[in-house]
């Protein structure tokens, strides 16, 4: 007979065992494995070393941060991180490096939000965008301070006077252009429409000791490397007061709803299986509770909000991508 034996009475039995049956059930199987191999591969994650970049130079609050945190969630995933710092180009080469990785949970990612939302904005050589990257948690939050010399500017208001009154308005110094600091002033400037000449430097210590020597009338830096200079600070970037700083008032507090974002944490390449993500946030949140990582949370001045799971990072870095849109394009900075 030219007709097969056929097992069964359903016409789904009889599908299987046809020629196009066979094939189907072939690459139902194939499918089947696939999926399996790759159940079984997040299970066993991490069977390696992990890499963590940070695009930031040795003692900043990403590498100081990053390496206490990882060396906590080594301890509950059982593998070590091995860090590598690539500041390259502002932070350019390491975040693009790892916007290219393979997101299987063994190259991540600890940086300052900035280089994910802003400078893909600013700078065309960058190569990647906030939908490169799948945050996993926030661990940092570096709130901005203005500073200035003692018995200068002492409130807010003071500042905003002596600008008006000086042609070209106060010189500031910032970090540099389009950083935080910066990028706080110029939309404080078109808050107020009062002018203020800014005063690039090459990192928030050179525009202090500036500040300090009076070259220039008052510096914005990140609160962490502010602390500690002797200079006064009449306000502070931020929605709430900063508890290691309890008496200096916000600039929103002092009329002017001013207070960027200025956060940071973990990312890992996008397309990271849900499975490695779950671990590897839920070590984070391990970590970030530890006592070694809270010794440095308050040495590093962070305010009681540093910490967000993914999807509250995720929603914090949506907000700020669409904030540091309209004002960067404002101020002509989008490429």
């Amino acid at each position: 007979m030219a007709s097969a034996i056929v097992y069964g009475n359903s016409r789904e039995e009889t599908a299987m065992f046809s020629p196009m049956g066979g094939r189907r059930t072939i690459a139902a199987m194939t499918a089947f494995w696939v999926m399996a191999a790759g159940g079984a591969a997040a299970q066993a994650y991490p069977d390696r070393p992990i890499d963590m970049i940070v695009p930031a130079t040795p003692g900043s609050s990403a590498d100081i941060l990053g390496r206490v945190l990882t060396e906590e969630m080594a301890v509950k995933l059982g593998q070590r991180f091995v860090i590598y710092n690539k500041p390259g180009a502002g932070g350019i080469l390491g975040t693009a490096e790892v916007s290219r990785a393979k997101p299987d949970g063994y190259t991540l990612m600890h940086v300052a939000a900035y280089s994910v939302t802003a400078q893909p904005l600013t700078e065309r050589q960058a190569g990647y965008s906030a939908q490169s990257f799948v945050p996993i948690c926030q661990t940092f939050k570096n709130d901005q301070v203005i500073v200035t010399r003692p018995n200068s500017y002492k409130t807010l208001a003071e500042l905003v006077a002596a600008s008006k009154a000086k042609s070209g308005g106060l010189d500031f110094g910032s970090p540099g252009l389009g950083t935080i600091p910066h990028l706080a002033m110029a939309e404080f400037s078109q808050i107020t429409k009062v002018p203020f000449n800014h005063v690039p430097f090459k990192g928030p210590a050179e525009s202090i000791q500036m500040t300090l020597g009076g070259q220039i009338d008052f510096a914005v830096a990140p609160l962490t490397a502010a602390s500690g200079s002797g200079l006064a600070m009449p306000a502070l970037f931020a929605e709430k007061r900063n508890p290691s700083i309890p008496d200096v008032p916000t600039v929103k507090e002092q009329g002017f709803d001013v207070s960027p974002l200025s956060i940071g944490g973990m990312f890992a390449p996008a397309g990271l299986p849900a499975e490695i993500k779950a671990k590897l946030e839920s070590s984070c949140t391990t970590a970030v509770q530890s006592e070694p990582f809270q010794r440095i949370v308050k040495r590093t001045l962070q305010p009681a909000d540093y910490f967000q799971d993914s999807a509250g990072f995720a929603a914090n870095l949506a907000k700020d991508v669409e904030a540091k849109r309209r004002l960067l394009t404002s101020l002509g900075m989008v490429k």
